[in-house]
């Protein structure tokens, strides 16, 4: 047998035995392999962490295409006859009408925009708006009346690209149908008659008008007639925050009665996201700048919840 052999059987080296490992020298070696483990483990754990957070968060390119799509929402929200569903719930409060300026209106109105496909180059736009009306002192103080009113309902044939100017347009028939709970909630006749909307937008800016003309065809003869022009210029801008600031006027000639109508609506809107759904909340102000006699006067209010639903 090797001299080296023997050495390493023996512990000898160079003719030295080596020292026997005392106790503490073997609790020492364990303890120090027991904290280089932990730190390994911390360290992979670490990693671990950081690579599924960072897998998680949003990359700068994810960032910029959700950024993108809300700014391509809140612009389809200024266009009457964007190719969005939407649920608008719009709640206006009047007040002043009457004789002595002692009633008033609150009306919810819901408000569904239903877009469908005709072809590669036409989209039909059904706009419907339900009012659910309740009265006040109505027409005279301590009487009222509360249910559904006449039902509006515009269909809008539109051109799925813009013009070569960059115009948006639609146009079709309107709809009025007499769907009022009580007489004193709608004017018992059928009506129709043409609509129309031409936008443009530019960057964050929205400038467009929505029309129609109603003529009554049908209805209680005790009743009058409908002869109505509404016209509803309307301005928006878009921040970088989604937040849109609107002015608009619904502008109401009665050819009957020889009467205008003319609120001025100013409101801003917010577009959020809770979980899945995504909505937008408005509040504004309107004043009316003329009306027939014992309609509104002064001051009004505006609330609105909108539902979205983008495909």
């Amino acid at each position: 047998m090797s001299g080296d052999a023997l050495a390493r059987m023996t512990g000898c080296n160079g003719g030295q035995l080596r020292p026997p490992l005392q106790p503490r020298d073997i609790a020492l070696i364990q303890e120090a392999d027991f904290t280089r483990r932990i730190l390994l483990r911390r360290h992979l754990t670490a990693w671990a962490i950081a690579a599924i957070v960072f897998a998680g968060s949003p990359t700068p390119g994810r960032a910029d295409e959700a950024g993108a799509d809300a700014t391509e929402l809140a612009k389809k929200l200024a266009n009457p006859i964007a190719a969005l569903i939407s649920v608008p719930l719009q709640y206006n409060y009047d007040q002043n009408f009457g004789p002595e300026d002692d009633g008033s209106i609150s009306k919810l109105n819901i408000q569904p925009v239903i877009p469908a496909s005709l072809n590669d180059d036409w989209n039909l736009i059904t706009r419907v708006i339900l009012p659910l009306v309740k009265q006040d002192d109505i027409p005279v103080k301590g009487q009222g009346e509360s249910g559904l009113g006449d039902i509006v309902a515009s269909f809008f044939f539109s051109p799925k690209a813009p013009t070569s100017r960059g115009w948006i347009w639609g146009a079709g028939p309107v709809l009025l149908l007499p769907t009022a709970s009580d007489d004193s909630l709608g004017g018992e006749k059928w009506g129709l008659g043409p609509t129309a909307v031409a936008l443009k937008q530019a960057g964050p800016w929205t400038v467009g008008a929505l029309a129609n003309h109603s003529w009554s065809v049908a209805g209680e003869s005790d009743r009058a007639d409908v002869n109505a022009t509404f016209v509803q210029p309307f301005l928006s801008y878009i921040t970088s925050t989604k937040t849109t600031f609107s002015l608009s006027s619904e502008t109401t000639y009665d050819w009957e009665s020889e009467n205008w109508s003319v609120p001025v609506n100013a409101t801003v809107s917010q577009l959020l996201k809770v979980r899945s759904q995504i909505f937008q909340v408005t509040v504004g102000a309107r004043y009316w700048l003329d009306a027939p006699d014992n309609g509104p006067e002064g001051w009004g209010g505006r609330l609105q919840l909108t539902l979205l639903f983008p495909k």
